[in-house]
């Protein structure tokens, strides 16, 4: 078949501008599937480690508590889970300080903050879970207006 000059160029340019189009997302996702290469990247040699154990308010260790972590500036919060003893440990972290809290049974530990970590270091911390001193307002449950 065929095509008139003019539907030639219209279809020319059609596949051009198809081309330009497919170029441009093959570029967009070259870029994002880079930046997120370089976030997951391993820490690699003389990273550092933060383990420990986390302890009920009954002083026992706490099986699947959560441990909450962070650069101390508040950036890439992470968290990870205990062992069936308490334990956790955190590797391939590299040399800042942090804040951590751990959690688990609707029971909260305090942060520790800026706990400093150096290149090459394992730092071993205690998380004690405590209960509440007071529950805020918004937990409170409200009796039904009649």
């Amino acid at each position: 078949m065929i095509l008139p000059p003019r539907s030639a160029e219209r279809a020319q340019a059609r596949i051009e501008r198809m081309r330009r189009a497919l170029l441009f997302i093959a570029i967009i996702l070259l870029a994002l599937v880079a930046a997120g290469g370089v976030s997951a990247a391993p820490q690699g040699k003389g990273s550092a480690t933060l383990s420990g154990t986390v302890l009920g308010p009954d002083d026992r260790p706490v099986a699947r508590a959560s441990v909450s972590y962070q650069s101390s500036n508040g950036s890439a919060p992470h968290a990870v889970r205990t062992d069936s003893h308490g334990h956790f440990t955190i590797a391939k972290l590299k040399a800042d300080n942090y804040d951590v809290r751990a959690s688990g049974k609707g029971v909260f530990s305090e942060w520790e903050k800026n706990v400093s970590l150096r290149s090459g270091q394992t730092r071993e911390l205690t998380l004690r879970l405590i209960y509440a001193r007071t529950i805020p307002k918004a937990y409170v449950k409200s009796k039904p207006k009649q």
